[in-house]
């Protein structure tokens, strides 16, 4: 079954024309510019910054309540800082947890207050990719409710479990190494993409109120993974270069940077999204589904 959905998805991708591509790009720009993806991407980076500390203070408060897990903690964060934070991302892990630090021993109408934050994090997430899918419908609020809480308690198991095996993976990669030199450090370069293109596919299949065919997702889910990982290189290569934000803010440069860092990485998530729509869209797919014109 699954060997004939990759199939499709071959199928799919080898049927496309030069003059497919051109009306998937044109059309691609003419959503993204109608969409104004850039203002969305503001307001959820400002949303982003706010809900950081909650949203990492309960994802290891529940990934701590599995003795599992425990051991793999400090493993996630360096994985996670290291691999999806350009630049001083040593910085960054270290204020997060002082912080995360700080609000772990606050009382329960704290813990509730941060918890509300995530939560509210989520949600603004929820509506805008529904918005990009002209999604009207709403679900009940039960249901809102119950998907949202199943991210915050499903989230930190599912990053636990793919550490885990990641790293099952890279010490087989180690052990062939002594026959295949080489093979654990390509593992190791490819691991971070597989994740992120698996994350972004989730998102496009799982948050928008409809259906979404496994074809298009994973179509939005390998851009918005290319160009998250060049901007990885682009943004550390920027900062290096161009050290302004260090000369103007000196020690507090690290908030400006982390700032831009995130409002660029929601760009390329949504970009992912738009693109998802976009292919399934341009080749009227579902007419009618935008008020975008392909002409």
């Amino acid at each position: 079954m699954q060997a004939h959905g990759f199939q499709r998805v071959f199928a799919f991708f080898s049927s496309v024309t030069l003059s497919h591509l051109q009306t998937l790009i044109r059309y691609f720009v003419k959503r993204c510019a109608h969409d104004k993806i850039t203002i969305s991407a503001g307001h959820l980076a400002y949303v982003s910054l706010l809900s950081l500390v909650p949203f990492i203070m309960v994802f290891f408060t529940i990934m701590s309540a599995f003795p599992a897990f425990e051991s793999v903690r400090t493993v996630v964060e360096d994985f996670i800082f290291n691999n999806f934070v350009p630049t001083s991302g040593n910085v960054v892990q270290e204020y997060v947890s002082e912080f995360v630090g700080n609000a772990s021993s606050m009382g329960a109408v704290g813990i509730l207050s941060l918890l509300v934050v995530a939560l509210l994090l989520i949600s603004n997430i929820d509506k805008t990719l529904n918005r990009i899918w002209r999604i009207e419908e709403k679900r009940p609020a039960m249901f809102t409710f119950a998907i949202y809480w199943m991210v915050i308690t499903l989230g930190p198991i599912l990053m636990g479990s793919s550490v885990v095996v990641s790293s099952y993976l890279i010490s087989l990669a180690t052990f062939a190494d002594t026959y295949t030199p080489g093979f654990s450090t390509f593992l190791l370069k490819l691991v971070p993409s597989l994740l992120s293109i698996f994350a972004f596919l989730i998102l496009y299949m799982l948050v928008p109120n409809e259906r979404v065919k496994f074809k298009h997702a994973i179509s939005g889910a390998i851009l918005a993974t290319i160009l998250f990982e060049f901007s990885k290189k682009g943004f550390a290569l920027y900062v290096a270069n161009f050290p302004s934000y260090e000369l103007i803010y000196g020690a507090l440069a690290v908030i400006p940077i982390l700032f831009v860092w995130v409002y660029l990485s929601w760009i390329v998530v949504l970009l992912g999204a738009e693109f998802t729509c976009s292919v399934r869209e341009a080749w009227l797919e579902k007419p009618g589904s935008s008020p975008v014109s392909t002409e």
